[in-house]
């Protein structure tokens, strides 16, 4: 079975253009180690595991440590190490950029940065076949690695921390271990990567990857302002346009463009491009009939160009619109909104308690720890983004569990199910469900969808219950609604 995983290392920065040494590496590298409490999405009343890790970081101009996101997610306390100085020292996460796995954290004791050397970044993506070298704290021992390999490809990959990200991404034969993540890759001393994550399985061998500078400089221009706005979106859909007959049929009569085949409500290329459109070059770059474009003397997929986008800027596109020529701009003034498809860190589980029914809103880490054979849920739960489900539903909020007590029985067969109604007020929200079972009234009819009976719950029942139920299940809240 093969799958991605994820190696607990670090990367550097800093603006300097000169090569270093491995002695000034050495100066440079961070060990850390990060006491983390996962959420608790089965009973998220209640906190999660306390666990850890450990991972690589570097220093940066600053006195700030570079590493990736998921080296310190879900932390309650990190400290850091350098090479030859036994001393742990306190660390905290300054920003944390889940979408692209990569964090800055800061050290409290200003004493750890004297005689550290903050590494510099190459300006350019690395050739193919040439060599590189990673350097990290990965498993087998507590002492600094090195591997060497050489590059083998560079294209869009997902990124496993979120499982629904896809960046640049540099791949190599260099050994890349759990420990490595958030090391720096280097190429004649010059870092031209961050260690992020691996690839294993039964048929793929020696297949590590990095996060290339790119991505890596523009998670540092974005916080230069003192908040992460996140990675600008397209929000769409395209198509290649290889087949001459279908090119014919949409009046095309040179080489080049893409088809547009959906644009996401509440996008940024929403009311600007439609679903048939025909791109033919994205900010002055042609774009190829197989989606992709020339960006840095390199051939990258068309997204690579917004890649490199900030909120408040726009996207200029030259399209054909029924065999009309067309220029259009879109502005980014978010970025996507949606993440129920996307694993979360640093939150708290949201859900609702009332009568022993819980509630949760379905997402990708709800799924995880309640696996659940209701065809409905997982048929929305895959089209949430595809067939717009969000328009309707921005949460998708099911009956999760029922903490059994004599106000609820007889509930048992509908659970898993998702809510419709309450007393005839259609949920889109847990917060909308939390506010209709507010409202004064002697029953509550919660009505679930696809189910032929309702849930009646009498509120006087409701409340003479409780305390019994929050004393008998340890339920210090009966709700958390912002995550």
């Amino acid at each position: 079975m093969r799958h991605f995983w994820l190696c607990l290392v670090l990367l550097l920065s800093a603006l300097p253009a000169r090569a270093i040494s491995i002695v000034e590496v050495r100066k440079s590298l961070v060990r850390i180690t990060n006491t983390s409490q996962e959420a608790n999405y089965r009973t998220p009343w209640n906190p999660g595991a306390v666990g850890g890790g450990t991972g690589t970081g570097f220093v940066i101009g600053g006195n700030r440590v570079l590493t990736n996101a998921h080296v310190v997610c879900n932390a309650r306390f990190i400290s850091v190490e350098r090479e030859n100085d036994p001393k742990h020292y306190v660390a905290k996460v300054l920003f944390i950029a889940h979408d692209c796995d990569l964090a800055v954290l800061s050290v409290d004791d200003p004493k750890f940065f004297q005689g550290t050397v903050a590494v510099s970044f190459t300006n350019q993506i690395p050739q193919i076949e040439s060599s590189v070298s990673v350097y990290g704290y990965p498993i087998g021992g507590d002492r600094l690695s090195v591997t060497t390999g050489v590059v083998s490809r560079i294209a869009f990959q997902p990124y496993a921390h979120t499982n629904a990200d896809s960046h640049l991404a540099i791949q190599t034969n260099a050994a890349i271990n759990p420990g490595n993540s958030g090391g720096p890759v280097l190429q004649e001393g010059k870092v031209i990567g961050v260690a992020f994550q691996g690839f294993s399985g039964e048929v793929a061998q020696n297949v590590g990857y990095m996060i290339p500078v790119p991505v890596v400089q523009r998670f540092l221009k974005d916080i230069e302002d003192g908040h992460y706005d996140r990675y600008m979106d397209l929000s769409l859909t395209t198509f290649p346009l290889l087949n001459p007959a279908q090119r014919r049929a949409l009046g095309l009569q040179e080489e080049g463009g893409v088809l547009v085949g959906s644009v996401m409500s509440g996008g940024a290329c929403d009311g600007m491009l439609k679903p048939g459109d025909v791109i033919l070059s994205i900010d002055g770059h042609a774009v190829q009939s197989d989606g992709f474009v020339e960006l840095d003397g390199e051939r990258v997929e068309m997204p690579e160009v917004v890649e490199r986008k900030f909120k408040g800027d726009t996207v200029a596109f030259h399209i054909l619109r029924d065999k009309a020529p067309l220029d259009v701009t879109a502005k980014f003034e978010q970025a996507w909104p949606f993440h129920l498809q996307a694993s979360e860190y640093d939150v708290k589980p949201r859900y609702l308690i009332f009568g022993g029914l819980v509630f949760q809103p379905v997402s990708r880490d709800f799924l995880q720890a309640n696996p659940t054979d209701n065809l409905r849920v997982r048929f929305l739960y895959n089209a949430y983004v595809s067939d717009e489900i969000y328009k309707d539903h921005p949460d998708l909020v099911v009956l999760s569990g029922i903490l059994p007590d004599p106000v609820n029985t007889y509930l048992t067969g509908l659970r898993g199910g998702i809510v419709d109604a309450v007393n005839g007020c259609k949920i889109k929200t847990l917060q909308e469900m939390a506010d209709a079972l507010a409202k004064p009234a002697d029953q509550y009819v919660i009505q679930l969808m696809g189910e032929g009976r309702p849930i009646v719950m009498e509120r006087a029942a409701v409340d003479a219950a409780r305390e019994r139920i929050k004393t008998r299940y340890n339920v210090r809240n009966e709700q958390n609604l912002s995550e």
